[in-house]
Order: structure tokens, then C-alpha cells, then sequence
């Protein structure tokens, strides 16, 4: 079913999930398209970004934001066309940045709304690179990274659209760039594409061994954005001083119970005392939304250098994003992982 200008669709949360989510956690519903009264926008979605961010907001748990209640709009950010406008600021045919979720329209009264260039060549590049993810990847690196030339970053999920652009801020700064990535063609990506100096497969038996081999001066910033088992691997090889963005544990999202094996906590605050390491959890726009402008001003003009390469999967359908949801969680994806919900 496609985007139709006589109804709204959108998917909600209809039960919370146990552990991965599953199509059932997902409801497609059809209703009228909401009419703006004035001080409003009418706004139709036409890209929708996925993230893996989302998979916390499903559950009840307490987190740095409230949860979705069950019948909601499943949050998400959305580069949108403006369909009729009854506020000052817009005009009809404004490409925004918003935060619709995933539907077809909504309504705004400018609140949160970002304009975006008329001309702009891929609108739906708002949602990565020059977005959310790029902004992730420049604040981590940059503000609690502090990369320095000739020191080895390491960086997990490294053709995700923060790790991919991590490791290439790294390069920028001088820095010996490892990437850890599932699977031989991402890993290819990385090197060939991405030019980090190597990138290590975590589904490889000896994972730890290769990631050893590649850093044998150590770790000085490990930018984590998964947890799990890479971090085990990680953890021995950083050095004093060493610095731990912490973005996200993707690896845990669909956690029901503590991982198996020792308690891990003892070593690793043994480690941060014993090398008086950095580690430090941030999200982005509650922590370093006031340095926005910085962020665009740089990542617009290394991208349009060509200084930073970007890779972007799109989805087609608003009807297939829960598929393509629960594979993100799994890895399945190779970029940045958009649905395009309409024509631009």
C-alpha cells in the first residue's frame, strides 16, 4: 500500500516486545489526514530514518526519554515536504526536519522543526551524515574522544552510519583507524571505502586475537556504540588514559536477563582506576544540542570535500518498516537504513 493523499497510515506500538521485537509488536492503521488550524503545518513524510535507539523506547523501562505507551505512533525523525502551511515561517514545499514518527502526516506548530535547503540533492541525507548520526559521531569523537594524531581509535559497527563516520573523523585527525564490522563485505567497505587502516570481523573465531594483532600499541579511544562481546575484547587493550564514548549498547537492546558468564564489573572498574580511564555515556541532543551549528558547519564542508564518504540503504514502503526495523536490530543492514514513505 502506497502513501495516498485521502488517508494517513501509520504503525504503532501494539504490545510491547519480549526480547527481540516481532512483527506482532506492530499495527498498521489508516486514518484521516489531520487538517492545520492556524500556527500549524501540515507535514508528509517522505523519508523515515530507523535507529537502533528505538528499541528502548518500546519497552517500559525507565530511560533518558518516556517510553511509547502501547497504540502510539512509533517514534522516529523524518524529512518531510510542508503540504499546507498556516504558520508565518513556512510555506508550502519546504523541505523540514522533523520528528513525525512513522506516518504518513502530522501536524506541527514549528516547534522542533529544522528547515532544510530548497535545493538540497538528498533530503533524506538529514537523517545521517549531515543528522543525528553524523552529529552522534562528531560530538563523541571530537568532545569526549579527544582524538590526537598517531593514537589507534577503535570503532564498533564500523559501517553503521555513527561508526563509519567516526572512523573517518579519526582518519581527518591523524589517528591509526581499526573498525569492527560482522562480515567480510562490510569489512572490505571499511578499508576500501572508508580508509580505515583495518577492520576486524567480530563472527571471527579469533576475533580478539585479530583485534590484538591490529593494535599493537593499544587503544586509546574506543568509541562503543554495542557492548557485548566486542567490549570484552576491547577492555584489555586500552591504554592509560584511554577514552570510552559510550553512544550506545546495541548488543543488549533485546536483553531479558543479565549476560552469561563472570560479572564483568569488577574488571572494569578495576580498569578504569587502574588507567585512569575516561568513559562517559552522552545523548546527543540533550547533552550537545547548543553545538549544532558547529557540527554542520564542518561535516557540510568535509562532506562536500568528499572528505567523508556515506553509505545509505532505503527501504521502500511505510508498510515495511517493522521488517526492516527488526532486521537493523540484527545487523542485516549495510549503511544508514532509511525508509523512503512517499515521493519527494
Amino acid at each position: 500500500m502506497t502513501q495516498q493523499a485521502q488517508h494517513n497510515r501509520s504503525i504503532r506500538l501494539a504490545s510491547r516486545p519480549h526480547g527481540a521485537p516481532s512483527a506482532d509488536n506492530f499495527r498498521l492503521e489508516t486514518g484521516p489526514i489531520p487538517s492545520p488550524g492556524n500556527g500549524e503545518i501540515l507535514l508528509r513524510t517522505v523519508y523515515l530514518s530507523l535507529d537502533p535507539y528505538m528499541r528502548g523506547r518500546m519497552s517500559a523501562g525507565p530511560s533518558y526519554a518516556p517510553p511509547m505507551e502501547i497504540d502510539d505512533v512509533m517514534v522516529g525523525g523524518t524529512v518531510c515536504r510542508v503540504v499546507e502551511s498556516r504558520h508565518p515561517d513556512y510555506k508550502d514545499g519546504d523541505w523540514v526536519l522533523s520528528g513525525n514518527g512513522w506516518q504518513d502526516f502530522a501536524l506541527s506548530d514549528g516547534t522542533g522543526l529544522l528547515k532544510l535547503g530548497a535545493e538540497m540533492e538528498h533530503p533524506s541525507h538529514a537523517l545521517g551524515v549531515l543528522g543525528m548520526p553524523g552529529f552522534t559521531a562528531y560530538m563523541g569523537l571530537l568532545d569526549i574522544g579527544q582524538p590526537k594524531a598517531g593514537e589507534t581509535l577503535v570503532v564498533a559497527a564500523a559501517t553503521g552510519p555513527v561508526g563509519a563516520t567516526v572512523g573517518q573523523i579519526g582518519k581527518l585527525k591523524g589517528c591509526h583507524v581499526v573498525g569492527i564490522a560482522g562480515g567480510a563485505e562490510k569489512c572490505r567497505h571499511a578499508v576500501e571505502t572508508l580508509g580505515f587502516d583495518a577492520c576486524i570481523d567480530h563472527r571471527a573465531e579469533d576475533f580478539p586475537a585479530q583485534l590484538a594483532k591490529n593494535c599493537p600499541d593499544g587503544i586509546d579511544v574506543y568509541f562503543e556504540n554495542v557492548g557485548g562481546k566486542v567490549f570484552d575484547a576491547v577492555l584489555p587493550l586500552l591504554n592509560t588514559s584511554a577514552r570510552v564514548p559510550v553512544c550506545g549498547v546495541v548488543a543488549q537492546y533485546n536483553s531479558t536477563d543479565l549476560p552469561d558468564g563472570p560479572d564483568r564489573l569488577p574488571l572494569l572498574l578495576d580498569t578504569l582506576l587502574k588507567k585512569r580511564m575516561r568513559m562517559q555515556g552522552f545523548i546527543i541532543f540533550n547533552d550537545y544540542g547548543h553545538r549544532y551549528d558547529e557540527f554542520a558547519r564542518d561535516m557540510s564542508a568535509w562532506y562536500a570535500e568528499g572528505k567523508i564518504k556515506y553509505r545509505e540503504q532505503i527501504v521502500q514502503g511505510l508498510e515495511n518498516a517493522p521488517e526492516a526495523f527488526i532486521g537493523l536490530l540484527e545487523g542485516k543492514n549495510f549503511g544508514k537504513l532509511v525508509v523512503q514513505v512517499s515521493e519527494a
